[in-house]
């Protein structure tokens, strides 16, 4: 077996069929031996297009050669086969694009390259994301470049790991960007005022000279944009709406120039320059203007970004050093003044103070912080000196996850979009089309080459593929920014677009409806067992659980000065309980279920179990096995006779503060509610009916969670899950949105398509109600666009619309769009 390979470069361009053949180096993770190479290879050469594969074990690697090479097929027979193959998201700033067109065609630049796997272009955001294989970086990141440059358009890489990019901000700026509109205004306003003299029978007209030298540096100079962008379009075999600009507007001031030059001497024919001039100027304004909405979508972003400190004080024998925050590294020890962000993740090591963090959680009260509590980089320290040990730098901190989570859903393309890139690859060739039959349409009828044109010019100048290229990304980027403001992170388009559609809520409890920390209410021994030597050896095997229950129960056993032992041999048993070895006697603690499973008979003590459960609480069991039972038998059983209950445990957890107040508004939403349970009936029925909840599902395993969120949707349901354990990620990840709480674990985090930045369940009905409001701008947006360009191409095609009227409504139109999305800004969760 051939387990060398040639050299073949980092990346190859082009996978069209047909063409020549392509190399592609495809990185493999998890070889170990020949075999492993062997299989690989044999994975790889039934995709369809490859030639020839060749897997090299020391590098890790298969060059991969075909005509029509697929890597996200080659990707999948790699896995399939049992290996990996490491794949990395490139974000880039794209420059130049001025409607969907342009979205499409960088998007199909970037797809042809034979390592990209996918690639999200976002016009609002003048962003692209580009998943790609792992490969030589540089050569990555340069072909990228080189493909969007290629398409005719401007590309650069964003470090995100270092922030991204700073917009550029001040007064120079601002002037530069608005810099092309003023002059063209400057221009275009002598042209314009003689035809509003001749409203009121004033005759100012500028001679024809005059004219064209006002005109032509519009026109050629400030207009050069939309040439270069329309030539590079046409070069790519597409359009977008440079060209249709440019079109139309050369037309008006070809058609002014030939007039003006075949007029007879003395004669001073009817011209079209100021249409031409206004509607490039226009056309600027809308864009400059569209430009300043566009950065104010991203304003939640570099809210975020201001959070992080440039530097950091770091402890080096006793004395303070400042150090770029790049240097911090885990492990470090930092000093943080009063009033000073605390620059990384990290723990209070020294001191005792109250922390701000409102900008990340929303929560606008300060939080106290001492010796071992958490500390969030991008908070506020408030009245303390402290010193904290760095856990978490760079990307890893809860601040870079936040803003990586907005970049992602930012990015991402809602499903209906899809409809939108539809219509908008065919928009710009259908236009021209209608250009040109209305230009026949006008010729046939007999009413000249002049207003024929003039009818024409209107049709390609009114029709407007950025609002349409605008419309989803626009109000998607405002929603997810104000969101996150509001402590609701949305991690993409997908789950924001299906959230809107909800009509059934499904709850945890613990943790999640409930404040998730238990006190042990009652502690009961059997009849004959010393009740303070029975909470011992409960205690003693709960002392190495960090579960909220087994924190009760170590709590309370210290209150009262018992001495807790160690337990050996602990075994944790899914959804049922724990079982462990302590002072030699075999114990176990769970539920009411495992107790019958395991044969043991709570006697007197199962009435009183009862009538706790009737009142809310929670209720576990202390039991002995006999020796020779063992963990097994606790596990699976089968121990009839052998088991013995020494004692009876009862946990309550408060409801959490606002818990009842986010049901009534999910009623008040029509939204069913259902609360599903690993507890027992009795408490979960309990809690249910302090809150308001339509429907309790108790005693349910971890295990089936996702089976219930199932039962939900068959009842042709939009299902949302809400949790915060590892235990509610298999539910979250079934249901059509999953929700899951900041306060809970990475696991259920990173499976939830939403994330709510503290526990507050008043912020889910919150994020339901910025989907809706995000939807319906969508709604709005795509129903404008489309109806603008219904309605104004045919009125200008029939000669109703001047080309001045249709430039400005044609720059209006996405500024609408921007702005209308722009109004979720004003959102305030209720």
């Amino acid at each position: 077996m051939n387990t060398q390979t040639a050299a073949v470069p980092a990346v190859a361009t082009g996978r069209k069929p047909g063409s020549s053949p392509v190399a592609l180096n495809l990185p493999i993770e998890g070889m170990t031996c020949a075999s492993c190479v062997a299989r690989v290879e044999k994975a790889l050469a039934r995709v369809p297009g490859v030639e020839k594969v060749s897997v090299n074990l020391a590098t890790e690697s298969a060059a991969v050669t075909g005509a029509a090479l697929d890597p996200a097929a080659l990707a999948a027979a790699v896995s399939k086969a049992g290996y990996a193959t490491p794949t990395r998201s490139v974000d880039l700033k794209i420059e130049g694009m001025t409607c969907a067109s342009c979205v499409s065609r960088v998007e199909k630049a970037l797809r042809k390259l034979p390592f990209v796997l996918d690639a999200s272009v976002n016009l609002a955001g003048e962003s692209a994301r580009v998943s790609v294989l792992g490969g030589n970086e540089a050569d990555v990141d340069a072909a990228l470049v080189g493909a969007v440059a290629k398409a005719g358009y401007g590309a650069r890489r964003v470090d995100t790991a270092a922030g991204g990019e700073a917009a550029e901000e001040g007064g120079a700026a601002e002037w530069r960007r608005a810099a092309p509109v003023l002059i063209g205004g400057l221009l275009s306003l002598p042209l314009v005022v003689p035809m509003v003299g001749d409203l009121f029978g004033r005759h100012w007209m500028l001679p024809a000279w005059a004219q064209f030298l006002l005109a032509t540096p519009v026109q050629f100079l400030l207009g050069a944009r939309f040439y270069k962008a329309g030539w590079h379009a046409l070069r790519a075999g597409t359009g977008n709406m440079d060209l249709l600009v440019a079109i139309g507007t050369s037309a008006g001031w070809g058609l002014s120039t030939w007039l003006w030059l075949t007029a007879e001497p003395g004669t001073m024919p009817h011209l079209y320059y100021e249409a031409s001039a206004v509607v490039i100027t226009l056309v600027l304004l809308g864009k400059w203007l569209e430009a300043r909405a566009r950065r104010r979508t991203t304003a939640a972003i570099r809210a975020l970004q201001a959070l992080r400190p440039d530097v950091a004080r770091l402890l080096r024998e006793g004395a303070e050093v400042e150090v770029p925050l790049a240097q911090v590294a885990a492990g470090d020890r930092l000093v943080v003044r009063p009033g000073e962000r605390i620059p990384v993740d990290g723990e209070l090591a020294e001191g005792h103070t109250q922390v701000d963090e409102s900008m990340l959680t929303g929560e606008p009260l300060p939080v106290s912080r001492s010796v071992g509590d958490r500390l969030t980089g991008g908070s506020i320290n408030g009245d303390g000196r402290i010193v904290m040990l760095a856990t978490a730098v760079g990307t890893e901190t809860v601040l870079a996850r936040i803003i990586r989570m907005v970049e992602d859903a930012q990015a991402a393309k809602a499903p209906i979009q899809r409809i939108v890139d539809r219509v908008s690859a065919v928009f710009v060739p259908v236009v021209i089309v209608i250009a040109a039959l209305t230009l026949a349409g006008w010729l046939l009828a007999g009413k000249g080459v002049e207003p024929a044109l003039i009818a024409a010019v209107s049709v390609l100048v009114i029709a407007c593929p950025c609002a349409l290229g605008l419309a989803t990304p626009a109000a998607i980027m405002a929603g997810t920014g104000v969101a996150a403001r509001h402590g609701v992170l949305i991690k993409d388009a997908q789950a924001l677009e299906i959230a809107h559609r909800v009509d059934t809520v499904a709850f945890d409890k613990t943790g999640t409806l409930t404040v998730g920390k238990p006190r042990l209410l009652a502690f009961e021994a059997a009849d004959g067992a010393p009740a303070e030597a029975a909470l011992a050896l409960a205690a003693g095997l709960q002392s190495g659980s960090e579960h909220p229950l087994a924190r009760a129960v170590v709590e309370a056993a210290r209150e009262r000065g018992l001495a807790i032992g160690a337990a050996d041999d602990v075994q944790a048993v899914p959804g049922k309980g724990v079982t462990g070895r302590v002072g030699g006697r075999r114990l176990s603690i769970g539920s009411r279920r495992w107790l019958e499973e395991q044969g043991a008979d709570p006697a007197s003590l199962g009435e009183r179990a009862d009538a706790l459960q009737r009142e809310g609480a929670s209720v576990s069991w202390l039991i002995e096995h006999a020796e020779g039972a063992g963990a097994a038998a606790g596990t699976h059983g089968g121990t009839q006779g052998r088991a013995s209950v020494l004692a009876l445990l009862a946990f309550g957890d408060a409801p959490k503060e606002g818990a009842a107040q986010a049901i009534a508004l999910l009623r008040a939403r029509g939204v069913r509610t259902v609360m599903i349970s690993g507890d027992n009936r009795g408490a979960a029925e309990a809690v249910a009916r302090a809150l308001g909840l339509d429907e309790v599902v108790a005693d349910v395993l971890p295990a089936d969670k996702a089976g219930h969120v199932r039962r939900l949707q068959q009842g042709g349901h939009t299902v949302a899950m809400v949790g915060d354990g590892v235990n509610d990620a298999p539910a979250l990840a079934a249901a059509d949105v999953g929700i899951a709480m900041g306060n809970g674990t990475d696991v259920a985090m990173h499976t939830a398509g939403l994330t709510l930045m503290r526990g507050d369940p008043r912020l889910v009905p919150a994020a339901l109600e910025i989907s809706d409001r995000t939807y319906a701008k969508i709604r709005q947006n795509l129903f404008w666009a489309f109806f603008y360009n219904a309605v104004g191409i045919p009125l200008a095609a029939v000669g109703l619309l001047s080309p001045v009227v249709a430039g400005a409504a044609m720059a209006m139109s996405s500024v609408s769009v921007m702005t209308n999305a722009l109004l979720l800004s004003r959102w305030r969760p209720r």
